[in-house]
């Protein structure tokens, strides 16, 4: 029986406000996005997830959805999309739409309803709590965007939960009416061509506490901290429940690849909903590591910076490759739009930029799973270090600064080096194309600051590099396609304990290929485990030139160097 065909594909994932502006507005739109096409058809991606471009006030940039069956108008019309989609697929690459469903806009003419009167047809739509004797919110949890979880409706008497903005009510999917609007918009979708969903925070759906109506408080970790609601919110008891009703009602009827963004999900969970029999979709966003530079514990979440231990990520990883092995599938990932960027996050975007940002994509490409490249990542596009707090727009990064800063007097200085390593507008600013005005992004003014390296990383400069990040990323995305163990074969870590090299092999049938990187610019020896053997050996893909006289048994790793090795006899 043959692979899906999203198991052997590699997903390619355009935020639309920063990929390409078409008229000058300085917004990137869906004109722009058909006008670059030929530069993913180039990389070779087979997928396009494109982040949301339906109607929104834009208060969380699009995550917060004011009509699910229509486009946004700085990024076009339903004419634009069809045509992109239509330019898609003559090349070959399928769409992939983000479907926010855990919550919607305020301004949706669903919730304008809701909060008119508790009588309303669509009030149920949406969760409402009663206040406390005092008045004050059912809860003490805390948004992820910051302040209480809960916003109050004059007009009805009630608080209303917002996990995220108080402006993204979350839905209520216990209503099946609103269930069945979901699942509605979902065909809207996918019979206009495209082929699948991205579902954001998709395990929040259902909250554990709706099930037996308790709202306890939580203990607050620290004085001038709320508790946080995530912990609170994720893998209610009707979650696999939903997710099977989605396929039976929805994605059964159709030959979708379908990933779900998953907060604080466990190998078991990735388990259940991935299992192609019993589940319901095809993969997760899992977050543990994501998480591991971070401290844990501290109620500052993200931005409690914690320098990477890579024996870490080698448990982290290996766990979710060795506990889905044949059950259930892996989503590959080191950034998107709410991660920074890799290169700079677990490389060194400085001398060795180049180099480490080919490790890390053969790193992740040579594991099992479907990898996902972030518009830019294919450069090695890193982070930004704006000086002023007002040179940021993402509505996470200037809640958490205000708050930090008015509220619990924290030292601006170290709030603005978290937002250096860890904001969100790292992975947001427009996407370089070429050392001219604007970065070749737009003929106007860009909605954020532009990073400062697009004279020199840019895809102008990529394209015609032989030896750069692009090139080795359309190498690492073509071995997917040629070869099956890539797909299918068994991950085996190697060298748990090693701080700096992260090896493993990937096994099916007879052949047997064997992954060494160096997580560091100093140059450790790699020493193959002596029941592996080695009689002979070819390199498959690398990042730097072979040195002569090479031994498999002691092997002196260059800064930042990956090998791919395919041992034989």
């Amino acid at each position: 029986m043959s692979n899906p065909w999203w198991k052997s594909s590699v997903v390619y994932q355009i935020y639309p406000r920063s990929f390409c502006d078409s008229n000058g507005d300085g917004i990137g739109d869906l004109k722009g996005i058909t006008s670059k096409l030929d530069h993913l058809q180039a990389l070779g991606v087979d997928v396009v997830w494109l982040s949301p471009v339906y109607r929104s006030p834009q208060d969380d940039n699009g995550y917060d959805i004011s009509d699910y069956r229509d486009i946004a108008p700085e990024f076009g019309t339903l004419a634009d999309f069809d045509e992109m989609l239509a330019a898609m697929h003559a090349r070959g690459i399928k769409l992939v739409m983000d479907l926010v469903v855990n919550h919607s806009s305020d301004e949706h003419a669903w919730f304008q309803q809701a909060r008119s009167s508790r009588d309303n047809p669509f009030h149920d739509h949406y969760i409402w709590r009663e206040p406390k004797a005092d008045g004050s919110p059912p809860t003490n949890w805390e948004a992820a965007f910051s302040g209480s979880v809960w916003e109050w409706n004059e007009a009805t008497g009630e608080y209303y939960l917002h996990m995220f903005s108080r402006k993204q009510p979350d839905l209520n999917w216990e209503n099946p009416a609103l269930r069945q609007e979901v699942y509605g918009l979902m065909r809207f979708w996918l019979d206009r061509g495209v082929d699948g969903f991205r579902m954001d925070v998709i395990n929040m759906i259902s909250k554990p506490w709706q099930a037996d109506g308790g709202l306890p408080d939580a203990p607050v970790v620290r004085e001038g901290f709320l508790q946080p609601g995530f912990a609170l919110t994720c893998n209610g008891p009707r979650l696999l429940e939903f997710l099977r009703e989605m396929r039976h009602e929805v994605l059964d009827h159709y030959d979708t690849l379908t990933v779900g963004e998953a907060p604080m999900a466990t190998t078991r969970q990735g388990r259940e909903i991935s299992d192609p029999v019993d589940g319901a979709l095809n993969m997760l966003f899992q977050f543990e590591h994501m998480d591991l530079d971070s401290q844990p514990g501290d109620p500052r979440g993200k931005w409690a910076l914690k320098t990477l231990d890579l024996r870490d990520l080698k448990r982290t990883m290996a766990r979710w490759q060795d506990e889905l092995h044949g059950c259930g599938w892996n989503s590959l990932y080191l950034s998107n739009h709410d991660q920074p960027r890799p290169v700079s996050r677990f490389g060194d975007d400085g001398e060795h930029r180049v180099r480490s940002a080919q490790m890390l994509g053969t790193w992740l490409h040579l594991h099992q799973g479907t990898p996902y490249v972030y518009q830019g990542e294919e450069l090695g596009l890193g982070n930004v270090r704006f000086e002023r707090i007002e040179d940021y727009q993402d509505i996470e990064t200037l809640n958490m600064y205000r708050v930090a800063t008015n509220e619990r007097g924290e030292d601006p200085a170290e709030l603005m080096r978290a937002i250096h390593a860890k904001g969100r507008d790292n992975a947001r600013t427009p996407m370089p194309w070429s050392d001219g005005p604007h970065a070749g992004f737009t003929t106007g003014t860009p909605w954020i600051k532009l990073n400062p390296t697009y004279p020199t990383v840019n895809a102008a400069q990529a394209l015609a590099d032989e030896g750069s990040v692009f090139h080795y990323y359309r190498r690492l995305i073509a071995l997917r396609k040629a070869h099956p163990i890539v797909v299918d074969g068994r991950h085996d870590l190697l060298l748990a304990e090693h701080p700096q090299i992260y090896a493993y092999t990937r096994t099916l049938g007879a052949e047997r290929w064997l992954v060494v990187c160096n997580f560091s610019a100093a140059s450790p020896v790699f020493e193959l485990p002596a029941d592996i053997p080695a009689a002979r050996w070819e390199t498959v893909i690398a990042n730097i030139d072979e040195p002569a006289g090479v031994d498999l048994h002691a092997l002196p790793l260059r800064p930042w160097e990956a090998r791919v090795i395919r041992l034989l006899g």
